[in-house]
Protein backbone atom coordinates (compact mmCIF):
# COMPACT_ATOMS: atom_id res chain seq x y z
CA UNK A 1 0.00 0.00 0.00
CA UNK A 2 1.57 3.48 -1.11
CA UNK A 3 2.51 6.06 1.82
CA UNK A 4 -0.49 8.61 0.47
CA UNK A 5 -3.01 5.94 0.86
CA UNK A 6 -1.60 5.14 4.74
CA UNK A 7 -1.75 8.75 4.97
CA UNK A 8 -5.12 9.49 3.70
CA UNK A 9 -6.49 7.10 5.54
CA UNK A 10 -5.25 8.04 8.58
CA UNK A 11 -6.78 11.63 8.35
CA UNK A 12 -10.12 10.63 6.85
CA UNK A 13 -10.89 9.22 10.50
CA UNK A 14 -9.94 12.61 12.29
CA UNK A 15 -11.36 14.61 9.01
CA UNK A 16 -8.67 17.16 9.50
CA UNK A 17 -7.19 16.67 5.91
CA UNK A 18 -8.85 17.31 2.76
CA UNK A 19 -8.15 14.58 -0.04
CA UNK A 20 -6.86 17.13 -1.94
CA UNK A 21 -3.99 18.63 0.65
CA UNK A 22 -2.76 14.62 0.90
CA UNK A 23 -2.08 14.35 -2.73
CA UNK A 24 0.04 17.59 -2.83
CA UNK A 25 2.58 16.30 -0.02
CA UNK A 26 5.74 15.08 -1.68
CA UNK A 27 8.06 11.91 -0.04
CA UNK A 28 11.85 12.20 -0.69
CA UNK A 29 12.63 8.85 -3.25
CA UNK A 30 16.00 9.42 -3.55
CA UNK A 31 17.26 8.48 -7.03
CA UNK A 32 14.76 6.20 -7.95
CA UNK A 33 12.99 7.70 -10.75
CA UNK A 34 9.79 7.43 -9.65
CA UNK A 35 8.97 10.59 -8.85
CA UNK A 36 6.61 12.54 -11.05
CA UNK A 37 8.71 15.36 -13.01
CA UNK A 38 5.73 16.64 -15.08
CA UNK A 39 5.23 20.67 -14.72
CA UNK A 40 2.07 22.19 -15.37
CA UNK A 41 0.68 24.48 -17.81
CA UNK A 42 1.50 27.74 -15.58
CA UNK A 43 4.61 26.44 -14.65
CA UNK A 44 5.93 25.78 -18.38
CA UNK A 45 4.67 29.31 -19.06
CA UNK A 46 7.10 31.25 -16.61
CA UNK A 47 9.82 28.89 -17.23
CA UNK A 48 9.94 29.90 -20.92
CA UNK A 49 10.27 33.47 -19.44
CA UNK A 50 12.55 32.48 -16.63
CA UNK A 51 14.89 30.57 -17.87
CA UNK A 52 16.73 32.59 -20.65
CA UNK A 53 17.34 35.44 -18.20
CA UNK A 54 18.72 33.57 -15.57
CA UNK A 55 21.14 31.91 -18.64
CA UNK A 56 22.25 35.25 -19.31
CA UNK A 57 22.67 35.79 -15.84
CA UNK A 58 24.96 32.83 -15.41
CA UNK A 59 27.09 33.31 -18.27
CA UNK A 60 27.38 37.06 -17.41
CA UNK A 61 29.05 35.90 -14.07
CA UNK A 62 31.05 32.65 -15.28
CA UNK A 63 32.53 34.62 -18.31
CA UNK A 64 36.01 36.52 -17.50
CA UNK A 65 36.31 39.74 -18.79
CA UNK A 66 39.15 39.76 -22.05
CA UNK A 67 38.41 42.25 -23.82
CA UNK A 68 38.96 44.83 -20.91
CA UNK A 69 43.06 44.45 -20.98
CA UNK A 70 43.59 46.34 -17.66
CA UNK A 71 41.00 44.54 -15.84
CA UNK A 72 42.87 41.42 -17.11
CA UNK A 73 46.05 42.33 -15.90
CA UNK A 74 45.07 43.41 -12.24
CA UNK A 75 43.04 39.59 -12.36
CA UNK A 76 46.67 37.95 -13.74
CA UNK A 77 48.56 40.41 -10.88
CA UNK A 78 46.40 39.16 -8.10
CA UNK A 79 46.46 35.92 -8.96
CA UNK A 80 50.28 35.81 -9.26
CA UNK A 81 50.86 37.00 -5.75
CA UNK A 82 48.17 34.67 -4.55
CA UNK A 83 49.27 30.82 -5.26
CA UNK A 84 49.34 29.92 -1.75
CA UNK A 85 53.61 28.82 -1.38
CA UNK A 86 55.17 31.79 -0.01
CA UNK A 87 58.07 31.37 -2.64
CA UNK A 88 56.05 31.11 -5.86
CA UNK A 89 54.01 34.24 -4.19
CA UNK A 90 57.27 36.07 -3.62
CA UNK A 91 58.94 35.51 -6.97
CA UNK A 92 55.92 35.38 -9.34
CA UNK A 93 54.06 38.18 -7.54
CA UNK A 94 56.96 40.31 -7.19
CA UNK A 95 57.99 39.51 -11.63
CA UNK A 96 54.33 40.56 -12.08
CA UNK A 97 53.86 43.51 -10.51
CA UNK A 98 56.99 44.89 -11.88
CA UNK A 99 56.34 43.73 -15.83
CA UNK A 100 52.31 42.36 -16.79
CA UNK A 101 51.89 46.21 -16.99
CA UNK A 102 53.72 46.55 -20.05
CA UNK A 103 53.14 43.14 -21.81
CA UNK A 104 50.72 43.00 -24.86
CA UNK A 105 47.26 40.73 -25.41
CA UNK A 106 49.33 38.04 -26.67
CA UNK A 107 52.28 37.80 -23.70
CA UNK A 108 49.06 38.01 -21.38
CA UNK A 109 47.54 34.71 -23.41
CA UNK A 110 51.56 33.47 -22.55
CA UNK A 111 51.70 34.77 -18.79
CA UNK A 112 48.14 33.49 -18.25
CA UNK A 113 48.28 30.01 -19.38
CA UNK A 114 51.90 29.69 -17.49
CA UNK A 115 50.08 31.24 -14.21
CA UNK A 116 47.08 28.34 -15.12
CA UNK A 117 49.66 25.91 -14.56
CA UNK A 118 50.17 23.94 -10.87
CA UNK A 119 52.26 26.05 -8.41
CA UNK A 120 54.47 23.28 -7.84
CA UNK A 121 55.23 23.11 -11.72
CA UNK A 122 55.29 27.25 -11.68
CA UNK A 123 58.02 26.68 -9.00
CA UNK A 124 60.22 24.28 -10.41
CA UNK A 125 60.31 26.26 -14.00
CA UNK A 126 61.26 29.82 -12.24
CA UNK A 127 63.64 28.02 -10.20
CA UNK A 128 65.15 26.17 -13.28
CA UNK A 129 64.08 22.60 -12.27
CA UNK A 130 62.29 22.01 -15.21
CA UNK A 131 62.57 23.63 -18.51
CA UNK A 132 59.91 25.53 -20.27
CA UNK A 133 57.19 23.62 -21.43
CA UNK A 134 57.82 22.93 -25.73
CA UNK A 135 54.63 25.02 -25.77
CA UNK A 136 55.51 28.57 -23.78
CA UNK A 137 59.10 28.68 -25.67
CA UNK A 138 59.75 31.45 -27.68
CA UNK A 139 63.22 31.08 -28.86
CA UNK A 140 64.45 33.03 -25.33
CA UNK A 141 62.25 35.74 -25.83
CA UNK A 142 58.93 34.29 -24.63
CA UNK A 143 57.43 35.36 -21.13
CA UNK A 144 58.04 32.38 -19.05
CA UNK A 145 61.59 32.56 -20.15
CA UNK A 146 61.78 36.20 -18.89
CA UNK A 147 60.26 35.34 -15.90
CA UNK A 148 63.25 32.36 -15.27
CA UNK A 149 65.69 35.27 -16.92
CA UNK A 150 64.83 37.74 -13.69
CA UNK A 151 64.63 34.61 -11.27
CA UNK A 152 68.14 34.34 -12.31
CA UNK A 153 69.79 37.46 -11.58
CA UNK A 154 67.42 38.60 -8.90
CA UNK A 155 68.35 39.05 -5.15
CA UNK A 156 65.05 36.98 -4.29
CA UNK A 157 66.75 33.76 -4.88
CA UNK A 158 69.30 34.28 -2.39
CA UNK A 159 67.61 34.30 1.16
CA UNK A 160 67.89 37.47 2.20
CA UNK A 161 65.27 38.16 5.10
CA UNK A 162 65.61 41.92 4.55
CA UNK A 163 65.66 41.83 1.08
CA UNK A 164 62.38 39.45 1.23
CA UNK A 165 61.02 42.56 3.74
CA UNK A 166 61.86 44.76 1.51
CA UNK A 167 59.93 43.25 -1.68
CA UNK A 168 57.05 41.93 0.55
CA UNK A 169 56.38 45.74 1.99
CA UNK A 170 56.94 47.45 -1.58
CA UNK A 171 55.12 45.40 -3.85
CA UNK A 172 51.90 45.12 -1.00
CA UNK A 173 52.63 40.99 -0.40
CA UNK A 174 51.79 41.28 2.99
Amino acid sequence: MSMNILIRRAFSFRGNLRPSMVQSVRYYRGEAGEGNQSLSANEEALLKIAKPKADAIFRKHIELPTDDLETRRKRLVYRSKQRGWLEVDLLLGTWASDHVATLDANELDEFEDFVNMETIDIYNVITLRLDVPESMKKGGNGVVERIQEWARSNPLGKADPEAYRAVKTDKNLI
